[in-house]
């Protein structure tokens, strides 16, 4: 799975778990939780949509990993190298 359909697949969560979610500002460098106004159960869904879909198992310690979305990329790519999107 390349870069570009991670970063697919996180918004794709994100937008599913709030619709009225904006991207169009979104700076890959910036935490997720500030920019999208996303709770910590919001959070807890897309880990938890993660899971569900691609079978990962994403520890509580490694949830920072998760805060911007250039970290999803980073923390998820290696995760799903080979998972087809």
């Amino acid at each position: 799975m390349t870069r570009d359909e991670i970063k697919d697949i996180v918004l794709e969560i994100i937008e599913d778990i709030d619709d009225e979610a904006e991207f169009d500002d979104l700076d890959a460098e910036a935490p997720l939780r500030d920019q999208l106004d996303l709770d910590s159960m919001d959070f807890l869904d897309i880990v938890m949509e993660l899971r569900k879909r691609y079978k990962l198992q994403i520890p509580e310690e490694e949830y920072p990993q998760l805060a911007t979305l250039k970290s999803c990329i980073d923390y998820l790519e290696p995760k799903l190298k080979d998972v087809a999107a």
